[in-house]
């Protein structure tokens, strides 16, 4: 029997051009993770992402085509995975809206980039609020609906993305207790593997830093910036530490255990800072250079770019139009034409008695039990996550109204025997 295929989806968002950072820690693994046997890859550029960061047209059409180009580049094959433009999928931002209309405003208060904007404005002294646009307090749904239009398994991330993967699951459990199981629960993987690149100054390549090392800029720009990486004022012969180096760092990210090893005895025996720069410099340079060619042709070649991203786009739309559309079914929206009821043929079917599931705006999880009209029989309590409703959900339908026990309350004015009777007639569906 055939292991299941499983599905990996990474997105980046497009507001700059690529540097050594975004190579070393996203473009260079995804392409190497990209070639595993037994998966199912999609990449994606997160144009809309950068619409909530970046009001600068051009800078957005620009860093997707540099982004594109550099994946490509790095080696990324479209024949082999999904590679597409979010904005071309137009089922995103509808499945968006329906996870919008199942997700609880206490969920979205909790996120860490919508508190960080209000703590910074508490502190300011200036309303809570102030500056926050309903696409950053919204960023986390739309982050939700990318992962599971394709019901991706894993989702590689930084552990500050971590808590969007989980609400990312509560909102497709959310979604699936009230409408049947369409969605699969993402799981977060977190590659502890995988280097985060000093810049020129020590801290964190970035570009709100200033300190990045361009990648696919002209070679001698990337030996200047190299050169400029900040060092101690131990002098040639010096005996120099590894600990604390951003060169060793940056070095190590490119470099062999032989390679690494070797550096680390030239250290100790106090090579030049302008030798180590220059081992440095060339070491990346031999990945780089030849990526270089390929990365300046797709960037001069936009039209290029264009066909291989409509391409990815329809791939990926062969999977999201139709799920959509069970989706939409799913949920009441649907042709009125294709109801029995609508050409008088057949009596329409009593419902059954039902659970809903729900989450409110307090961040707990709720089930209430309703007959087929939809009058309400049993509220519960709530419960910290959708699987411990869930739990009490089945105790219920296992148990009957011994189940109940400290879960949930019978409405006002409804019997015993009613709420008996309604769980019969659900088990006798």
């Amino acid at each position: 029997m055939n292991a299941p295929v499983v599905r990996y989806l990474t997105g980046i968002t497009t507001t700059g051009t690529p540097h050594l950072g975004n190579y070393v820690g996203a473009i260079r693994p995804t392409v190497q993770a990209s070639r595993r046997p037994g998966t199912e890859n999609f990449y994606f550029l997160a144009d809309y992402h950068a619409l909530i960061k970046c009001d600068e047209p051009a800078r957005i059409q620009r860093s997707t085509l540099e982004i594109a180009a550099c994946w490509l580049a790095a080696g990324l094959d479209p024949q082999q995975v999904y590679f597409y433009r979010q904005s071309d999928i137009p089922e995103i931002p509808e499945l968006t809206w329906l996870l919008t209309c199942v997700t609880g405003k206490g969920l979205l208060n909790r996120a860490h980039a919508y508190k960080a904007q209000v703590d910074k404005n508490l502190a300011a002294g200036v309303e809570p609020d102030n500056d926050v646009t309903a696409g950053l307090f919204m960023y986390p749904v739309l982050m939700a609906a990318d992962i599971v239009m394709f019901n991706a398994h894993k989702v590689p991330v930084g552990r500050d993305q971590v808590q969007h993967l989980e609400m990312a699951r509560d909102m497709a459990a959310s979604f699936n207790h009230l409408y049947g199981e369409h969605f699969t629960l993402p799981e977060a993987q977190i590659d502890e593997t995988v280097a985060t690149l000093p810049g020129l100054d020590g801290r964190k390549m970035s570009k709100s830093y200033d300190n990045v090392i361009a990648l696919f800029g002209p070679r001698e720009q990337m030996r200047k910036q190299i050169f400029s990486i900040v060092t101690d004022s131990r002098a040639p012969g010096e005996p120099k530490e590894v600990e604390g180096s951003a060169l060793f760092q940056i070095y190590q990210a490119f470099a062999d255990q032989a390679e690494t090893a070797a550096l680390r005895k030239a250290y100790a025996e106090g090579i030049a800072w302008s030798d180590a720069k220059q081992l440095l410099f060339e070491r990346i340079d031999r990945e780089i250079a030849p990526m270089r060619q390929r990365y300046d042709e797709l960037v001069n070649d936009p039209a290029q770019l264009e066909r291989i991203l409509k391409g990815g786009a329809e791939k990926a739309r062969a999977i999201a139009t139709p799920f959509i559309g069970r989706l939409r079914h799913a949920v009441g929206l649907r042709n009125l034409a294709a109801q029995p009821q609508a050409a008088g043929k057949a009596k329409s079917k009593q419902a059954l008695p039902s659970f809903k599931q729900y989450r409110e705006a307090d961040g707990r999880h709720y089930f209430k039990f309703v007959d087929g009209g939809g009058a309400l029989l049993l509220q519960s309590v709530g419960f910290d996550s959708p699987q411990e409703a869930g739990r009490a959900v089945a105790r219920l339908k296992q148990e009957g109204l011994a189940g109940a026990e400290g879960a949930a309350r019978r409405a006002e004015g409804v019997s015993e025997a009613q709420v008996k009777a309604a769980l019969a007639q659900l088990a006798a569906g």
